[in-house]
């Protein structure tokens, strides 16, 4: 499962950390007139319109033979090219090329239909690798598509040395500095237009450096009787790391299973992760295809190592960006009275998509199959709904609290071990 949203979390830290994801935020209006908000002053050369006209006519026809619905939510198509191919053509740049296709891939209302410029899309395939960073981790602006918030400074890094802080902005207009169409290359400074968090501009130059990646996978042991385990996304990998992870877990060790911020990733992984807690055989989840073909998704016990799910206490954290395997994951346990989900609803983007590559080394993600939980609860547009409601905010992690994971150890505190081991013998199969 490949997530649309690459602009949503932009991450410039070592390892660009989650690359860039899209967000809410970049959706257009679509009673806004596009010409009214990505025109191009300037006209481009004859090798950029027709650049520009490939990339477009790519997008177009892929989602007309392979989106999941073949109705497209409605939306007339034709008259989509009608009103977008001119924009797009007109693009004097990735900036506004890529965002007249995404004001078009808009109108279907689809978390998972997007298209990220080729800057993008080299930082997510450099994913897991050494590469130059300044070390900000940014979440786009719900109500401005030209505003990040700066979300995590890692220590070491550039930006840390420059002083910038958590809850800083950045205003990415693509007049006053660096924009997420841009790379970022060692030795070349990075011009960012910050304001800080007393509203005062702060405009800051950062040198990238090379740095190590940070991984995708954490196991936290610091806290006596409790094993955390974070996960940044559904990678390859993660279901043998889990059970490495599990091994040696003793039944007194409470289990705590931090989804926050991930965008999701592979389906065979969000299977692998649930076979650390379920039967194997568990029905999960049902997908359902653009020819209307159904099947049922099923834990087939490929937690790495492990012979059979562990019994401990499991809590999941989940928050509004947790999405789609992040969301079906927290929603089959939840289901099964595995575990209990503690934090905020998440996003409710859980189609299945793929990416295919572009004429411009560009990547478009779309929707190919939907899906309900084994509950027969359609989570798209819904999300889950946590058991504990917690939250926490720039504050806190400034000073590195976490109340969302204190919830979570104090519903811990309150199960009964016997019952939920009961739960997973008696899960029906």
């Amino acid at each position: 499962m490949i997530f649309r949203r690459l602009f949503e979390r932009l991450a410039v830290s070592a390892a660009m950390s989650l690359a860039l994801f899209a967000a809410p935020a970049f959706a257009g209006d679509p009673a806004i007139a596009p010409a009214a908000s990505v025109a191009a002053p300037v006209t481009p050369s004859r090798e950029r319109v027709r650049m520009n006209q490939r990339v477009f006519d790519h997008i177009w026809n892929e989602v007309r033979r392979e989106y999941y619905d073949p109705h497209l939510h409605g939306v007339d198509w034709n008259a989509a090219r009608r009103t977008w191919r001119p924009v797009a053509l007109a693009a004097r740049d990735d900036r506004t090329l890529y965002r007249s296709l995404r004001g078009m891939l808009d109108l279907l209302d689809d978390e998972h239909a997007g298209a990220a410029p080729p800057a993008v899309a080299r930082r997510q395939d450099q994913l897991r690798g050494r590469r130059a960073a300044i070390g900000l981790s940014m979440r786009a602006d719900r109500d401005n598509q030209d505003i990040y918030v700066v979300e995590e400074v890692r220590e070491g890094s550039p930006a840390a040395e420059a002083g910038v802080g958590v809850g800083w902005r950045l205003i990415a207009d693509g007049v006053a500095g660096w924009t997420p169409e841009q790379d970022v290359i060692e030795g070349r400074p990075v011009v960012l237009a910050l304001v800080d968090a007393d509203g005062a501009a702060r405009p800051t130059v950062l040198n990238p450096r090379v740095m190590e990646p940070r991984p995708a996978f954490v196991a936290d042991r610091t806290r006596p009787g409790l094993l955390v385990l974070k996960v940044e996304a559904f990678e390859q990998g993660l279901g043998r790391w889990m059970g490495e992870q599990l091994a040696g877990v003793t039944p007194d060790i409470d289990l705590v299973l931090d989804l926050r911020g991930n965008p999701g990733g592979r389906l065979m992984e969000a299977d692998a992760v649930l076979s650390c807690f379920l039967p194997t055989n568990r029905a999960w989840a049902t997908r359902t295809s653009r020819t209307g073909r159904r099947v049922e998704m099923r834990t087939t016990g490929g937690c790495g190592e492990l012979t059979a799910p562990v019994a401990n206490d499991v809590a999941v954290l989940v928050d509004n960006q947790s999405r789609s395997a992040a969301e079906l994951t927290p929603a089959a346990l939840q289901e099964a009275r595995r575990a209990v989900v503690v934090g905020a609803p998440t996003a409710g983007a859980v189609l299945i998509s793929r990416e295919t590559q572009l004429p411009d080394g560009g990547r478009l993600t779309l929707s190919r199959a939907d899906f309900v939980t084994s509950g027969g609860v359609r989570l798209e547009r819904r999300g889950v709904k946590p058991d504990v409601t917690a939250s926490g905010t720039a504050e806190d992690r400034r000073v590195g609290r976490d109340p969302v994971l204190e919830a979570a150890v104090a519903a811990l505190a309150g199960a009964a071990p016997e019952e939920r081991a009961l739960s997973i013998r008696a899960a029906p199969l």
